[in-house]
């Protein structure tokens, strides 16, 4: 009875020590299995949160090309908008100033030397005096006769084109007024200006078709240069638009490709 206790008593510890030792190592099972869930369940918040960074960074990108190519859109319809306008211009002009000094026959610029300056008889005109309304009024007639480059030819001088073509005989067709004395002191006043033997710059016919020599002209170079700069502007600065953006989208493409390529 004591051999069997005492072998009962020997054999103890080794049979708690080898159940401890199962439940040590399904302690450690356990554990180990615990350790990897939480190493996984921190690498998810871990990747959700990188990409949602990279969302974010796709969305910024995405944002800047819509409105880099919103604002691209916008300046070539503004540089096409110029270029439509300058080539209205031009053709505004093109009728206009453009024709008048083409049709101007008194192309050459001579010196003038006044022959004779006469006030004759007065000339009918009319006035408006409000809607539907007109009413006759008269203005003095000044004629002036003049020496072209010292020759021997005499041609009746006007004060530009459209004094001209309104009444070739005067040297100027004042707008009609109900005063007629008004009317009358201006003219007076450019004939005693209009002095005999006083030379100055006119433009006249070489051909001598009409007859007749001007003191200006109304689109000379100096107006047709003036009048086509605008246009000439505008349409330069529409042009550069367009070349500045086409350009900007060729280098970024030319940048992109660069970019794929060194991937």
């Amino acid at each position: 009875m004591q051999h069997r206790s005492f072998q009962q008593s020997f054999r103890a510890p080794y049979s708690v020590r080898s159940g401890s030792s199962g439940v040590l190592g399904k302690m450690f099972f356990v554990a180990g299995t615990r350790r990897a869930g939480g190493a996984s369940l921190v690498a998810e918040p871990t990747r959700s949160i990188y990409r949602k960074f990279r969302d974010v960074d796709l969305l910024d990108k995405r944002k800047n090309v819509s409105a880099m190519k919103a604002g691209e859109d916008r300046a070539i319809l503004l540089g096409l908008a110029m270029v439509i306008t300058s080539v209205m211009m031009y053709f505004v002009l093109g009728i206009t100033v453009l024709r008048s000094y083409a049709d101007s026959v008194w192309t050459e610029e001579g010196v003038c030397v006044v022959f004779n300056s006469t006030v004759t008889a007065d000339v009918n005109c009319s006035y408006s005096c409000g809607s539907d309304c007109w009413r006759g009024s008269k203005y003095p007639c000044l004629q002036v006769y003049v020496r072209v480059n010292n020759t021997g030819r005499v041609s009746r001088l006007s004060y530009d084109e459209e004094n001209w073509d309104a009444n070739s005989e005067c040297f100027l067709v004042p707008k009609c007024k109900k005063d007629y004395a008004a009317t009358q002191h201006m003219i007076l006043n450019i004939s005693e200006h209009l002095k005999p033997q006083q030379p100055f710059l006119c433009y006249y016919d070489p051909t001598d078709q009409q007859g007749s020599a001007l003191l200006t002209r109304l689109y000379g170079c100096g107006a047709v240069l003036h009048s086509l700069f605008w246009p000439s502007c505008v349409l330069t600065g529409g042009m550069a638009i367009i070349f500045m953006v086409k350009l900007t989208q060729y280098l970024s493409v030319m940048s992109e490709q660069g970019a794929k390529i060194n991937r």
